[in-house]
């Protein structure tokens, strides 16, 4: 016990001797007595940053979980007369509630998997998306009646739309804390781009596609859906196209897509020329080196 004493105490005085020896230092470069009394105090620690709560709680009772719109008369086997419809022209997957965060999800959702050609062709979405019926029927009719006879036109058939977002419960732009997006609704679809039959893919926002498909593509879309948002929108759409049925008062629409062209090639240097009388007179051709006056070529 004894030789642990003398060891606490000689290490004790170890300390001090360090202390004044740093403090000592210190004083004499010119630091002043608070600066030094500051830093031979303890700092404390920053506090922890606390915990981010969970998106959503997991519900407890059906009712929870349903959420306060539900109603158990609209429950029923029978289809809607949307999910009808959409029935001739696609190949889907019904769900008929989609529970999801706080007012995310919905009723009457479907997985659209392929759009019918009146030829009977298909033409697949990858991924899937999952979408609110009434949506997934307007963009049936966009690839089916709009964008795909403008593919065919010019000059090989659409196979696929490859989509990029569909049913997310976020924020707008993912924002934390923004409105909700029509993403959370199942109302809208993110578009990149078409894959032809012969392999060739054509993204929507790619400025070396074709301009007038595109515009046409633009002009359709806009004319169906209530939101179209792309490159020059908001920064957030420069590779892709939002496609959404929001509703707004008095029928407001947003139609910001614009279609991008190449740069123009740089315009070649114009030749040097001097001028007599105020008119322009070209400089004479440059005299080649000649070989044997030791000029390096």
């Amino acid at each position: 016990m004894a030789n642990i004493a003398a060891m606490r105490l000689a290490i004790a005085i170890l300390g001090l001797t360090c202390a004044g020896a740093v403090v000592g230092t210190m004083a004499a470069s010119g630091q002043t007595a608070s600066t030094v009394a500051a830093i031979s105090l303890p700092v404390p620690l920053p506090r922890p940053r606390p915990l981010q709560p969970p998106n959503w709680a997991e519900p407890h009772t059906f009712r929870e979980a349903a959420g306060p719109d539900f109603n158990s008369d609209d429950v029923t086997s029978e289809p809607s007369a949307c999910r009808t419809r959409l029935e001739t022209m696609a190949a889907i997957d019904p769900i008929p509630r989609l529970i999801g965060p706080g007012a995310c999800g919905g009723t009457d959702m479907v997985q659209l998997n392929n759009v019918l050609l009146p030829d009977d062709a298909r033409i697949a979405l990858k991924p899937a998306p999952v979408l609110r019926c009434e949506m997934a029927g307007q963009l049936t009719l966009w690839v089916r009646n709009e964008a795909a006879p403008r593919v065919a036109q010019a000059g090989t058939p659409l196979r696929s739309v490859d989509t990029y977002d569909d049913y997310d419960c976020r924020g707008r732009n993912r924002v934390i804390g923004a409105k909700m997006s029509e993403h959370g609704k199942g109302n809208a679809v993110d578009v990149r781009s078409f894959t032809m039959a012969d392999g060739h893919v054509m993204e929507l926002t790619d400025i070396k596609a074709p301009k007038d498909l595109r515009d046409a593509l633009r002009a359709s879309a806009c004319a169906r859906f209530s939101t179209v948002l792309g490159p020059g929108s908001d920064g957030y759409h420069e590779a892709h196209i939002h496609l959404d049925m929001a509703e707004r008062s008095q029928g407001f629409r947003i139609c910001q897509w614009d279609v991008r062209e190449p740069p123009p090639p740089p315009q070649p240097e114009a030749v040097a020329s001097a001028q007599i009388d105020g008119k322009p007179v070209p400089l004479p051709v440059a005299r080649p080196a000649n070989p044997g006056s030791g000029q390096k070529l």
